[in-house]
Formats: structure tokens, C-alpha cells, sequence
């Protein structure tokens, strides 16, 4: 029989190694969620208690056990068009105003997590594409996430009647989704073929991924240090072309973290034009 009890002291010690390895602040009091998140694992790796667990992932004795861990404290649910005004916005204001210079548009989808952001913004992409046709240039997304399985399931762009229901209109879905049977629907692949899903820790450099004029970093600086969102912004602010565009989650701020950015009342909402 299994034990997933965790002591303070090994919560602690996971809590360390949790913003060590991807910046993530779990706080007091959250052992349930640990537990909650790990104790799949239990049964995955063949492992008796949490005790086992949290040695052999400190102790980085199994690579595969902690990447696994840390896929399970990513990994966080999310909605078609969340919010709903980033997506207005991207549609009526930058699309458009980035537009004007005919020149390729590239998009960042920073932690994307299950894929329904990027997706979303593809759609959006190909919504303009459709009413205004010559309006755009080309427009790419990059879309990354510290989660190698979320970007596995991503790639493959196929999601159950659960996903589908949350936030995705029928109209929407009947366009843009074909039917794979088992209650399943995948991405066409028109959509499929806008977006490229990398791996990247936002600890990391952004080198690699090269520059952008949007990029959206939402509902995920909640989960940081204001010491690490702050290095997370100056960086985002240095992966931006001049005159490029930051949108945040709808209770996130820069307040205090960067004076990079410029914010703008959208009505509904905030967005960050880089200095």
C-alpha cells in the first residue's frame, strides 16, 4: 500500500527545488495540492510513499521521475479564448496596426500549456485573414512550455469533449476541428501548420527563439517571485522589435517589476507597448 503523507520538512524541501529548477513559488499550505499533483506518480514509477519520491527526485536519482514531477506542478488547465479581450484585442487593434508594414508577424504564446492559447490566436489569425483579406502578411506563432508532455499533446492538437467545451463556440468548432472519433476532435491542420511548439524554461535565455511583436505571458507570472517576474519581463521586453506589444493575464501587473513597457487602457482590459 502506498503513503502519500508529506512531512513540513519534505514540502519544504520541494517547495526549494520547485523554484530552483522553474521559478514556481508554491507558499504555505499547499501540501494538498503536492500531493494531489505527485501521487500519480506513485504508482507510475512503482514507488511506496512520497518519502521515496521526494529522494530520488532531489537527489537526481532518477532523471525521468523528475521531469515527470515537474510536468505534474506545470501543468495547468486553461480555456479557449480565455478572457476573451486579448483575443478582441489581437483582432481589431494589433493585428491590424502591426499589419500596416506588410512585413511577416511573429507571435510568442509563453507557457502555453495545453495548447488552447496559441490555437486560440490562430484562429483569431485566420478569422482577420478571412474578413480582410491582403490585409496581413504572414503571421507565425511560437508557442513554449517547460512541460515536454504538454507539448507532445499540443503538437498533436487533439482534444476530448471536456476541452471542447470550455470556452469554444459551436460555430468555431465546426470550422476549425475535424472529428477523430471517441468523443475527440482534432486541430485542422491549416491551423495546426500556424503554430511551432518548443520547450522553454522562462528561467532561461530567450535567445534561441529570436524576436517578436506580440507576445502573450499570460496567468503565469502569478506563480512567481517578484524577483523572477521581474527577470522574466526585462527579458520578454528584450525578445520584443521595437514598438512590440506584452499581454499579461487579467490580474497580473508590472507594478514595481519593469519600466520597460507602456501600459494601454483598452476598454476592456490592459496592454504593454515596449518603450
Amino acid at each position: 500500500m502506498t503513503n502519500i503523507a508529506i512531512t513540513d520538512q519534505e514540502y519544504r524541501d520541494f517547495c526549494k527545488y520547485l523554484e530552483a529548477k522553474c521559478g514556481i513559488v508554491l507558499g504555505d499550505s499547499k501540501q494538498y495540492l503536492v500531493r494531489s499533483r505527485l501521487s500519480p506518480l506513485l504508482t507510475r514509477f512503482s514507488l511506496s510513499s512520497m518519502t521515496e519520491l521526494f529522494q530520488l527526485v532531489l537527489s537526481n536519482r532518477n532523471r525521468d521521475l523528475a521531469v515527470a514531477a515537474i510536468d505534474a506542478m506545470t501543468t495547468n488547465e486553461t480555456l479557449w479564448f480565455r478572457d476573451g479581450y486579448p483575443f478582441d484585442v489581437l483582432a481589431n487593434r494589433l493585428l491590424p496596426e502591426i499589419g500596416e508594414s506588410k512585413r511577416p508577424i511573429k507571435i510568442w504564446s509563453a507557457a502555453s500549456s495545453s495548447g488552447q492559447e496559441p490555437y486560440s490566436m490562430a484562429m483569431t489569425i485566420q478569422e482577420v485573414q478571412t474578413k480582410k483579406p491582403g490585409m496581413l502578411g504572414s503571421v507565425s506563432i511560437t508557442a513554449t512550455d517547460i512541460s515536454s508532455t504538454m507539448l507532445e499533446n499540443c503538437r498533436a492538437g487533439v482534444y476530448d469533449n471536456l476541452a471542447l467545451s470550455r470556452g469554444l463556440s459551436p460555430e468555431r468548432k465546426r470550422q476549425f476541428f475535424e472529428d477523430v472519433g471517441d468523443g475527440r476532435m482534432k486541430i485542422k491542420d491549416p491551423l495546426k501548420r500556424m503554430v511551432t511548439f518548443k520547450p522553454q524554461n522562462l528561467m532561461d535565455s530567450y535567445g534561441l527563439l529570436g524576436k517578436f511583436d506580440i507576445i502573450f505571458c499570460r496567468n503565469v507570472l502569478i506563480y512567481f517571485s517578484p524577483e523572477m517576474k521581474s527577470q522574466v519581463l526585462n527579458q520578454m521586453a528584450g525578445s520584443l522589435n521595437p514598438g512590440g506589444y506584452l499581454l499579461l493575464g487579467a490580474s497580473e501587473s508590472l507594478t514595481g517589476l519593469t519600466d520597460r513597457f507602456e501600459m494601454i487602457r483598452c476598454n476592456p482590459g490592459i496592454i504593454y507597448k515596449l518603450k
